[in-house]
């Protein structure tokens, strides 16, 4: 079964394009199946880019995934179009308001990883989000910065500030190979990272029910699994695009800020020759075996999630 998209969200369109089988509204209401209702509260400022690289991935799935788009409430982001978000975006607090329920929810990351979480403009709305997740949604994936809040708020493991950016693709390890999660995962694996705070893996270890399903000796705990919370957190970017870490890199590079090339990212270092995707593979398998989770053990009726 494909995603269910609205005809004139952009990711329609991409997806698409690319073969990914997308269903139009109309079309998914004459199905007599229950689709799996996956929310999406983008924090990213390139928000029409990260819905693209999500539903990429819950698409490919063979079964009816219906993405709901969410924002902070009060929160104005300056880099996508005010007509997009209103069109295709439902804030927060009229969620909440709602009682409706989600099968899934994936809070993504926020260029804001610098800041102390209490300095956060929308933290305390992002405090309710994860609290109205334990009632209101089946399985919630945080990623990278979303993911770091989360377990910070949930367990109070913190954010530490690195000397240097990791930035680049990190080679890592499958630690959980019977996790069900990492089905088809290969032992080791490529993960893109970008990001200048880490989580520090005993600090993860000395919570009780947290389990580190991939790390890196390099850039630490990657994926980490929270039963008690029916959460999975991400500190790394397997939904990143072919060309996400170059973006990044030509972005700091015109706006003269020292960076230093993505470690094992361009072929021989070099960035005028064009990046290889390593890693799609991988990212297709983890949010397909997270979307399959879902389906196995979500109720029937929606609206008994958290009852």
């Amino acid at each position: 079964m494909p995603i269910k998209l609205p005809s004139d969200l952009p990711a329609f369109r991409v997806l698409t394009r690319e073969g990914v089988m997308v269903m139009s509204e109309d079309a998914a209401a004459r199905q007599d199946i229950r689709p799996l209702r996956i929310g999406l509260l983008n924090l990213m400022p390139k928000k029409i880019q990260t819905e693209n690289q999500f539903a990429r991935l819950i698409g490919a799935t063979p079964l009816q995934i219906e993405l709901v788009l969410i924002r902070m409430t009060e929160h104005r982001t300056r880099n996508t179009a005010a007509e997009h978000m209103e069109s295709f975006y439902r804030p927060f607090a009229e969620v909440e308001a709602s009682g409706e329920k989600l099968d899934g929810l994936i809070i993504t990351g926020a260029p804001i990883e610098h800041l102390p979480f209490e300095e956060v403009t929308y933290w305390d709305e992002l405090r309710r989000v994860f609290d109205w997740t334990q009632a209101h949604v089946h399985s919630t994936f945080g990623v990278c910065w979303g993911g770091m809040a989360m377990i910070h708020h949930l367990h109070g493991v913190q954010k530490h500030l690195l000397e240097e950016k990791a930035f680049g693709c990190f080679r890592h390890r499958n630690l959980a190979p019977a996790s069900p999660y990492l089905r088809g995962f290969s032992d080791e694996l490529l993960i893109p990272v970008s990001r200048w705070t880490e989580m520090r893996q005993g600090e993860i270890d000395a919570v009780e029910g947290l389990t580190t399903l991939i790390g890196s000796d390099e850039v630490g705990p990657c994926l980490v699994e929270d039963p008690g919370h029916r959460a999975l957190y991400v500190f790394n970017h397997l939904e990143y695009d072919r060309d996400t870490l170059k973006q990044e890199y030509d972005r700091d590079v015109a706006d003269h800020i020292s960076t230093r090339i993505p470690v094992n990212y361009f072929p021989e270092d070099d960035p005028s020759r064009p990046p290889s995707n390593r890693w799609r593979s991988h990212a297709h398998l983890l949010y397909g075996n997270w979307i399959n989770e879902i389906y196995q053990s979500t109720p029937f009726e929606i609206d008994a999630i958290g009852a």
